[in-house]
């Protein structure tokens, strides 16, 4: 399995649900492989956002030699599974979409609900990393069957 985690800048959320989901991946033996991408460019080539960085080594998951990228429409091609982070992210991946393959892998990480954008909030991202954990580990329980333990 491969999945892609996409939020606007790949700074604050998507790097967390990468990291999250390939901890809980690895963890649970699982050959999955994940990266995350951003909507826009302003961040390519930088590591995530310091904030996010902190939050998940607290958690035990190190984000910190990730490297942000652009979603690109190569990226359908590439990934099983194109989780977003909100509505926007969700339009802007779609718009990319070839065909109705590409629309079907795509979709929001918490089903029907958003992974508020934590970057002018600091009290935010440890909120985030909760809603990101249990999105990635309802994800695994939907293709494994495999319900983790907190």
């Amino acid at each position: 399995m491969k999945i892609l985690m996409v939020c606007l800048g790949n700074i604050c959320r998507s790097p967390l649900a990468e990291g999250v989901m390939q901890h809980l991946a690895d963890k649970n033996g699982l050959n999955w492989t994940i990266d995350s991408a951003g909507t826009g460019n302003w961040h390519v080539g930088e590591a995530p956002d310091h904030r996010s960085i902190r939050t998940a080594l607290n958690r035990g998951v190190d984000i910190s030699k990730q490297v942000c990228k652009q979603f690109s429409v190569n990226d359908f091609d590439e990934f099983d599974l194109i989780l977003v982070m909100d509505k926007f992210n969700l339009r802007d991946v779609l718009a990319k979409a070839r065909n109705q393959a590409d629309r079907e892998k795509v979709r929001l990480l918490l089903g029907n609900a958003e992974v508020p954008d934590p970057y002018y909030d600091d009290s935010k991202f440890e909120t985030v990393y909760d809603m990101v954990e249990q999105g990635c580990r309802d994800v695994i329980r939907e293709f494994t069957g495999i319900e983790l333990k907190k």
